[in-house]
């Protein structure tokens, strides 16, 4: 059993109090000063925050999760721990319908190879089922929804797929989403150029998440909001965002975050040093990983990144946080994570209290990463 005392950010306002972890999860927890003594680590003002959820990661590093094995898995998942992330949903972007059983494979294997890494949660499929707005992905692999296809994969592999994004418009009567919802896979919109109405009707038929609000779909207009419009004012629709700066401007993040409570962030990072995000080719220009036309391909910013740049911008920490982890988690149906709560899981990540970079990890209980015993 170990006590931690610190600022504490469980959700709500940052304030001292203290956590008591055993088992692998927090099974008490308190405000104010604790009584010092052995088993008590006392991390001064550092800020003890719920482990982040990342539920879009096609890469890290030089690992692509497309095509790599459990050594290159093992880096990174280390890699994202070491930046806050406790539990990730790899994310395959789209490609044949045969080349999905080799790649959902090494995923099998990697979670449960163990280790000290982030943990792989079930799998993100973003395509093939993609509509009016590829962004990066090859325009020459989208295709209409399958139905029958989706049904041997989630026969053979139960538990696997946690959310596959898509478009409305590739899903005629929208059967697969109403097949995917109904065998408990998160259905998510995007890469669409779908209208409000027609965000609507996905909702009804059991969509309830935005894949990287802005990216990826129609404009917003005043007569004509589209699919932005619904993940804004839709109370059953979630939106992640990219808040790496780059794929949404400061402004429209600004907007997004005060319209909504619900919103998620997710880092879309990709392997920009292995240069591919499945069968696309990527290369690194600066301010983010790029197509040879200028096309955004993912990004490079950790979740870590992504809360400083929402705080940056002048929201509550709080806030921020609840955004990587809390958010996420609900979309999940994970209410084991994502807070500071007896009963919770022990996934926690402590920030510095100035900079908010990531001095420890502790997942299922255990430190992970950093050295806190002198602290």
């Amino acid at each position: 059993m170990t006590t931690l005392a610190a600022v504490l950010c469980p959700p709500g306002p940052p304030e001292p109090g203290w956590l008591t972890l055993e088992g692998g999860i927090i099974t008490d927890m308190g405000r104010g000063a604790v009584e010092r003594g052995p088993g008590v680590l006392d991390l001064g003002e550092a800020i003890v925050v719920p482990g982040f959820l990342d539920l879009q990661v096609n890469g890290v590093g030089d690992v692509d999760f497309a095509d790599e094995d459990e050594d290159a898995w093992q880096r990174a998942r280390t890699a994202l721990m070491r930046g806050g992330t406790t539990a990730f949903c790899p994310t395959l972007v789209t490609a044949p319908l045969d080349a999905y059983e080799p790649m959902l494979d090494r995923v099998a294997a990697a979670r449960v190879a163990g280790g000290k890494g982030a943990e792989v949660m079930g799998v993100h499929l973003e395509g093939p089922f993609l509509g009016g707005a590829p962004g990066a992905h090859p325009v020459e692999l989208l295709r209409p929804a399958d139905p029958a296809w989706l049904g041997r994969l989630l026969d053979a592999r139960p538990g696997q797929i946690a959310l596959m994004t898509l478009a409305p418009e590739a899903d005629p009567g929208l059967v697969a989403i109403r097949a995917l919802a109904a065998r408990g896979v998160v259905v998510a919109l995007g890469h669409s150029t779908a209208s409000d109405a027609e965000a609507r009707a996905a909702a009804d038929a059991g969509a309830s998440v935005v894949t990287h609000l802005f990216n990826g779909m129609g404009p917003f207009h005043h007569r004509a909001p589209g699919l932005v419009g619904a993940a804004l004012t839709d109370p059953r629709l979630t939106p992640t965002v990219i808040a790496d700066l780059v794929h949404v401007h400061p402004a429209a993040l600004r907007l997004a975050i005060a319209a909504k409570h619900a919103v998620g962030l997710v880092s879309d990072a990709v392997a920009v040093d292995a240069g591919t995000v499945g069968a696309v080719g990527v290369s690194g220009r600066g301010d983010a990983p790029r197509l040879p036309d200028g096309t955004l391909v993912g990004s490079t910013v950790t979740l870590g990144g992504a809360v400083r740049n929402v705080v940056n911008l002048g929201f509550p920490l709080e806030r921020a946080i609840e955004m990587a982890t809390t958010v996420p988690a609900g979309i999940l149906g994970r209410h084991d994570r994502g807070r500071l709560w007896p009963g919770s899981r022990a996934d926690l990540v402590a920030l510095d209290a100035v900079s908010l970079q990531v001095r420890a990890v502790w997942i299922g209980g255990d430190l992970v990463h950093g050295d806190l015993a002198s602290a």
